[in-house]
């Protein structure tokens, strides 16, 4: 009986022990919190919200602010978009693996991908730079060039191939040749007979084509130097591609040894074949896009979001398609 009303004694002293030492924890957590100053809570609140929106950036979806024309039609300079982190998995750290997504991108879908000429400096900084962008509410990017510019690190564009397809382009029209297929496609009958339509929006005219293929012609006469006139046939500068060609058949033709001239020439007529695990994303505003027909077919990897929807301005809340 002893033991028994000792040990119910022990118990009961033990006990009061706990609860008194747990109401010192809290009433001194609570007078801590009390003596805080009001701007260390809002410090504290704002470092909380920073740091669940780059998780929330990160791995799931991403706010993103188109800053060019490159997809007008689809979308505008301004334009604030939700992009699908998810959806073909994210990357772990930025630049380093990419964790695994629930499928890869498909053919006609806008994509966000890492800027092929963009030189990371590293994850510790681009995570230095995203919360210091975000800390400040935008305002602040530590991310510049020798200019003092933001550098282009994310690009929005269309994947209008992917991996097996072969891509040509002939005065700025594109033409496809599937994987297994004998005949080229054009991009507007491909939309037809597929139903999957997309705005594709030109600035050169198809009649302005003449005066580019004679200022490429020009210019490749002055590389020879066939000709000591140094004026050009003025020629629309948007088409940089269909210039640079009608120069390289030249240059081929006046130099077949040339083994680097021959081999841009012969892939300009030939096409891009887009290797497996690759695609070629385009802009839709085709005479105003830096895109694939410059840095050529993007690896999945650096695929990192598909674009969903437009929320502000809210004239132009909608779906991307």
């Amino acid at each position: 009986m002893d033991a028994m009303t000792n040990f119910s004694a022990s118990l009961v002293t033990f006990t009061e022990r706990v609860l008194t030492r747990r109401k010192k924890r809290h009433l001194a957590q609570k007078m801590k919190q009390q003596a805080k100053h009001w701007l260390r809570d809002w410090a504290e609140a704002i470092l909380w919200a920073v740091c669940m929106v780059l998780l929330i950036n990160q791995y799931l979806f991403q706010m993103y602010r188109i800053p060019s024309g490159s997809m007008s039609g689809t979308l505008e300079i301004g334009d604030m978009i939700f992009v699908d982190k998810l959806i073909y998995g994210p990357e772990l750290l930025p630049g380093v693996v990419k964790l695994p997504g629930f499928r890869e991108a498909q053919r006609g879908e806008v994509v966000v991908f890492e800027n092929p000429s963009y030189l990371s400096k590293g994850p510790v900084f681009t995570i230095l730079q995203q919360f210091v962008y975000m800390a400040t509410l935008t305002l602040v990017d530590i991310d510049l060039d020798e200019q003092g510019q933001p550098r282009v690190h994310y690009l929005i564009k269309r994947a209008v191939a992917v991996g097996g397809d072969t891509v040509r382009v002939e005065n700025g029209e594109v033409s496809f040749l599937f994987r297994g297929a004998s005949s080229w496609i054009s991009e507007r009958d491909y939309q037809n007979a597929s139903g999957f339509t997309y705005p594709l929006r030109r600035m050169v005219k198809p009649e302005d084509y003449r005066s580019i293929r004679e200022a490429g012609i020009r210019a490749a006469a002055l590389d020879m130097g066939t000709t000591q006139n140094r004026t050009t046939v003025p020629y629309n500068p948007y088409d940089e591609l269909a210039f640079n060609a009608a120069r390289l058949a030249e240059l081929s033709t006046a130099y077949p040894h040339d083994s680097r001239i021959v081999a841009e020439d012969r892939r300009i007529r030939a096409g891009w074949y887009i290797p497996d695990g690759r695609l070629f994303p385009m802009g839709d505003n085709r005479d105003n896009s830096r895109d694939a027909r410059w840095f050529g077919p993007v690896s999945l990897n650096k695929v990192l979001g598909h674009a969903l929807f437009v929320y502000w301005p809210l004239g132009r809340l909608g779906t991307i398609q």
